[in-house]
Parts: structure tokens; C-alpha cells; sequence
């Protein structure tokens, strides 16, 4: 496992974060296909024996219910101090906001349940679910730091946003010198790229860690066509994302499954990807054009000169990166190469 610095926090993550949105209780919330506390075990476990240490879960998944599952689990398999645990906070509810409830005390009720859901004193990372309209954005702000100077959470984080409100909202906590968000939580996957438009960017020059989620699309980008499951089928939210453009995004889970079959999934041991394991040289050129989007067959009619690699013009890209095919090459070396 590899791991890095969560943005400008002192958290220290795993490259993998294990999203907790599939555990719970599938009778008390929005998604059917949810796991049971038991299956939801096993794969904290695993994950916890495979190196994850970042664990991102929310209230409003499954009633709280995903955050007992995990809170409890942890408690079982892990150190609290060897784990970066993530939850979430929804905007006021009409109830709340008819009752005058502010941001700052709407968001420490909800720190308050949601600690104890998971059974601790503090979270590592609180984010703000999504985007709360009729809240004025200072309250919000104010309410996150109170919960960042009070010890019940180490940083604050957001999700669900558009770039401009990341930037307006860190610029506003840096004027009044509150807790700015160190991480944003946004939709992005092979087939849903917007996040490169504006949000990438922004990122990177402020290094604020980005923490997608549905990075396989529901499923969508793990299965061959005419493969389901219970998740794929009954997940209401994943069709509204995914149906309108089913035909296009098609077209790249091809070829994500192309990839797969030249090799990559050999990679892969007992679960875990060994990217020190080497291919032959065939294998490698393939993946070289794979990866770089070409077809393996010279295309024909209108597309006959447009895009074709072929393997002379591979054998070329490998020449001009002083790469020695004679000898074994890694997964990792082609997927640099590349």
C-alpha cells in the first residue's frame, strides 16, 4: 500500500480509501442493496489487512447505520490511532431552519450523532455532505472550525461542490482564520470526467486532496457487458447518473475490459496488484497501445489512417524511452512508459 498526505493536513492516508457507503442496514434508508454488519465486517478486515487505513463513511448512509458497522469494526480490528476515519454532515432540514436552528448548532448535533454512531471521541476528517443553499455560508464555516478547535475533528473537508464555492469558501475561512477544507470529495470516474474542468486545477495549485467518488461507476467499470449484481440493479441514485449516457460510457468500459484481458488482471495476486510483476515483450507493446487509445486492428473505411498503431510504430516509442524489451518488463514500467 502506498500512502501520502491528505492535502495540507497532517493526516497521513492511504492511497486507497475504503468509501462506506455499501454497509448498513438495507432496510432503514435510500439504497436496498446495502451489506449487513457481518459481510460489512469481512471487508473492513480485509482492507485493514491489505494496508487501507482511510475509512469514509457519512450519517446520512443507511440512518447511521454504515457508521456503527464501521465504528464497531474498528474498534475489533484496529488501533484508533492507526486509522483516518471520514463521515459527513447533511444541510438543516426545513424543520430545523422554520426553527431558527443555526448552521453552528445544526452542525454540532451532528457531530455529536455521528461520534456516537462510530463509537469515538473524534473524527480525522468532516466533511460537508453537500452544499447547503439556505445556510449562509459563514455559519457553516464558523461551525466547522468550532468543531476542529474543540478536538472532535482534525480537518475539515467538502463534497458535492462546484469549484468556485471550494475557492469562495477556503478564501473566506482564511480571511477570518478558521479551518479551511483540505479536501474535496467529488464525482469522477473514467466515464464522468467534469471533475478536470475546473476542480483539478484548483486542487493542485492549492493542494486540496481530492478523494472521488463511484470511482468504478457504481460497478459499471468492473463488469463485462451482460455481468450484474443486486447493486447494479436496484441502485436508483447510479441509473440516474448513469442511463442517459449508457451508449457513450460503453464504448470505455470496452475498453477498460480490453486492458484488462492483455494482461493486467495478471497482476494481481491473492487480490492484491503486484505492479513488480513482469510481462512479455508481445504483452507489453499491447498494453503500450492499449493504453494510449489505439485499436489492435487497422481500422477501415473513413478511419482507415487515423489512430492505427502498429507494433513498428510501438517498438518506436519503446526505442525513444530507452526501455530494453529483451529483458522483463514490469506492469509499472509499461504503465510509465505509456
Amino acid at each position: 500500500m502506498q500512502y501520502t498526505k491528505l492535502g495540507n493536513s497532517g493526516l497521513t492516508v492511504s492511497r486507497i480509501c475504503m468509501g462506506c457507503m455499501g454497509f448498513g442496514d438495507a432496510g432503514r434508508g435510500q439504497h436496498s442493496w446495502t451489506l449487513d454488519e457481518e459481510h460489512s465486517r469481512e471487508i473492513i478486515r480485509r482492507g485493514l489487512d491489505l494496508g487501507v487505513n482511510f475509512f469514509d463513511t457519512a450519517i446520512a448512509y443507511q440512518s447511521g447505520t454504515s457508521e456503527q458497522y464501521l465504528g464497531r469494526a474498528l474498534r475489533d480490528f484496529a488501533r484508533r490511532d492507526q486509522v483516518v476515519v471520514a463521515t459527513k454532515f447533511l444541510p438543516r432540514t426545513p424543520e430545523e431552519i422554520q426553527a431558527g436552528v443555526s448552521g453552528q448548532k445544526h452542525i454540532q448535533t451532528m457531530l455529536d450523532a455521528s461520534l456516537k454512531n462510530l463509537g469515538m471521541d473524534y473524527v480525522d476528517l468532516y466533511i460537508y455532505h453537500m452544499w447547503d443553499y439556505e445556510t449562509p455560508l459563514e455559519e457553516i464555516l464558523e461551525g466547522l472550525n468550532d468543531a476542529v478547535r474543540s478536538g472532535q475533528a482534525r480537518a475539515i473537508g467538502i463534497s458535492n461542490c462546484f469549484a468556485w464555492q471550494l475557492a469562495k469558501a477556503n478564501a473566506l475561512a482564511e480571511r477570518e482564520g478558521w479551518a479551511k477544507f483540505v479536501s474535496v470529495q467529488g464525482h469522477y470516474n473514467l466515464i464522468f470526467r467534469e471533475e478536470e474542468r475546473e476542480m483539478a486545477p484548483l486542487c493542485r495549485a492549492d493542494n486540496i486532496a481530492m478523494t472521488p467518488y463511484s470511482a468504478l461507476a457504481g460497478g459499471r467499470l468492473s463488469k463485462r457487458p451482460g455481468e450484474t449484481s443486486k447493486r447494479l440493479e436496484q441502485d436508483a441514485y447510479a441509473h440516474l447518473k448513469y442511463d442517459a449516457t449508457a451508449e457513450a460510457d460503453s464504448v470505455i468500459i470496452r475498453r477498460v475490459a480490453e486492458l484488462a484481458d492483455a494482461g493486467v488482471i495478471d497482476g494481481y495476486t491473492d487480490g492484491a496488484f503486484r505492479p513488480d510483476s513482469t510481462i512479455t515483450y508481445g504483452a507489453a507493446l499491447k498494453l503500450i497501445m492499449l493504453a494510449a487509445g489505439y485499436p489492435e486492428q487497422k481500422p477501415t473505411g473513413a478511419n482507415a489512417f487515423s489512430g492505427y498503431l502498429t507494433k513498428a510504430r510501438a517498438e518506436g516509442i519503446v526505442t525513444r524511452s530507452n526501455v530494453d524489451l529483451t529483458k522483463p518488463i514490469t506492469r509499472l514500467q509499461v504503465a510509465q512508459l505509456a
